[in-house]
């Protein structure tokens, strides 16, 4: 059977913030949300290049090599814009994104610690691991989940793309279900709502755009310091198509042209 998404997204800069570093988009055919680095040159240029460019791609992933090789190119062009102005050295964004592949897999490409969560059947399951400093400490037992959320090295990241060759992105496929809803979270969310607030809203609120506003408006009154964006994907029966993209966050505000993914 095939599938398609049906999403709603909600960025907001937060009260402590002067610029939107998040940068988000929603199509019938996946979805992503990238957080510009902080504490480095333009994350904001670095996360809105990033989601125009995948986008730009096409909207067909194939598998997950030919995913992979896209996130590449994506990444390739970050790169170059370093290449023609050497003052952004350094910028870098997180990712993590979901597209439909060839045999209507799932495809989950993940880097940094921006969040991807599935809920099914009601269970809120996270689905991609922090590249973080503290979730290296958790792995090893040394903090707990619990502790993470207010840890004071909490943002530091171990993984991100900055356009190097070296750059990694772990892309996993996943069977879909008519019914799944994915959540797609800058750490402006994650940092500040405990999973089982996540998972009561998205259990709770039926219409993706109302559970997206509803999540960043939890986040920032639950006090935020941070950008804070979210995608609420839910994934229903039907073929996706090129159709149209919305973009949310830096991703409005950089790169303005009506940019669509190409045919494919």
């Amino acid at each position: 059977m095939a599938h398609s998404i049906r999403a709603g997204v909600s960025s907001d800069v937060g009260p402590f913030r002067d610029v939107n570093q998040d940068a988000a988009f929603i199509a019938s055919w996946g979805a992503g949300v990238a957080d510009g680095v902080g504490g480095g040159p333009a994350g904001d240029l670095a996360s809105a290049a990033l989601v125009h460019r995948l986008v730009a791609g096409g909207w067909r992933a194939g598998d997950a090599a030919e995913l992979t090789t896209r996130l590449r190119v994506a990444n390739w062009d970050l790169g170059a814009h370093v290449r023609r102005d050497p003052s952004l050295a350094g910028m870098a964004t997180t990712f993590t994104g979901i597209w439909f592949g060839d045999g209507g897999t799932v495809l989950l490409a993940h880097t940094g610690d921006s969040r991807g969560y599935l809920l099914r059947s009601g269970r809120l399951l996270r689905q991609t691991r922090d590249d973080s400093f503290v979730q290296v400490l958790v792995d090893q037992g040394l903090v707990t989940e619990s502790d993470a959320m207010t840890h004071p090295r909490r943002n530091i990241i171990t993984a991100s793309l900055r356009g190097e060759p070296s750059d990694t992105v772990s892309v996993t496929a996943h069977t879909p279900v008519a019914g799944d809803r994915w959540l797609l979270c800058s750490d402006g969310v994650s940092d500040y709502l405990p999973d089982d607030a996540i998972g009561e809203i998205l259990r709770d609120v039926d219409g993706q755009q109302d559970a997206a506003e509803i999540i960043v408006a939890a986040a920032l009154q639950a006090g935020s310091r941070d950008n804070v964006t979210a995608v609420v994907a839910d994934v229903a029966a039907g073929v996706p198509s090129a159709g149209r993209v919305v973009f949310a966050g830096a991703a409005t505000e950089r790169f303005s042209e009506d940019a669509q993914p190409i045919a494919g």
